[in-house]
């Protein structure tokens, strides 16, 4: 059953569910009650990853967000 309010891991607030940001990885539940707070630990966790560990996942992601941002580009261009 889910829980009726979560625990912002970076800030200690509490905020109920169906606001904020809460993720679940690697058997870890991460819950952030604002993007601000997401961005913090994102921050802090890439500077400790591993560069091995990090490179494909990375190049994975940019690769599908470069297509995904074509083809936005591509379906508002003007056809004259």
């Amino acid at each position: 059953m889910p829980r009726e309010y979560y625990e912002c891991i970076v800030c200690g607030r509490k905020f109920p569910r169906g606001q904020g940001i809460v993720l679940e990885k690697a058997g870890f539940e991460l819950a952030f009650h604002s993007s601000r707070c997401a961005s913090k630990f994102l921050r802090l966790f890439l500077e400790r990853l591993d560069d091995s560990c990090a490179r494909p996942a990375l190049r994975e992601v940019i690769d599908e967000l470069r297509k995904a941002l074509e083809q936005r580009r591509e379906k508002t261009k003007k056809v004259i």
